[in-house]
């Protein structure tokens, strides 16, 4: 049998039982790194001759060994050749394996006729990055480079290593312009992708 005192002890007992419990508060996340830099060189070509250099099958001809990406987007058509080379566009998905880690990019911006690429490309629980390329004339046989390199670490232990990415990015304009002037004096091999 339930008596009056019942519904009212529910009654008065009912907000307590449902109130929300205070929160344990979360430790503060610590700040990642994020840091920018750009660097600057000119090439002795036309723009039309440079600015393909700078796509993701482009770079083999400059960019060393390290640099092999694997196409998940585009693939070749059916019927071509496995090693056909992939054309570089706008929406390409690869991957580029950097020792122990893959890292995976998107070409979100190509674009040739107006000298302008962009990737980003990430390193799983690590880094995210942001490559911009800016080509532009300055006059008919040479051609002015501007890359940028966003970086951001994913969590607070790569933040050294995010610091570190950066002070090599904002020092590689020299080492870029080396490896792509060789590129640009060294004949075509019809074997494996080139330079155009």
């Amino acid at each position: 049998m339930i008596s009056i005192q019942t519904p009212i002890l529910f009654a008065l007992l009912f907000p307590l039982l449902t109130a929300q419990q205070p929160e344990t508060p979360m430790p503060p996340t610590p700040p990642v790194a994020h840091v920018a830099n750009t660097f600057r060189f000119q090439l002795t070509v036309p723009l039309s001759q440079a600015a393909p250099l700078f796509g993701p099958e482009g770079e083999r001809c400059w960019a060393g060994k390290h640099w092999d990406p694997h196409f998940l987007y585009p693939q070749p058509l059916p019927g071509q050749p496995a090693r056909e080379p992939v054309r570089d566009i706008q929406g390409a998905v690869f991957t580029v394996q950097h020792g122990p880690h893959t890292s995976i990019w998107v070409n979100t911006v190509f674009d040739l006729d107006a000298g302008r690429m962009q990737y980003v490309a990430v390193i799983s629980d690590a880094v995210i990055s942001v490559i911009d390329v800016r080509l532009t004339p300055v006059n008919t046989l040479h051609t002015a480079v501007e890359v940028t390199y966003v970086r951001t670490a994913l969590a607070a232990i790569h933040n050294d290593d995010v610091t570190a990415m950066g002070n090599s990015d904002r020092d590689s304009g020299p080492e870029w312009q080396k490896a792509i002037e060789a590129c640009l004096a060294t004949p075509p091999n019809p074997t494996t992708p080139s330079h155009p």
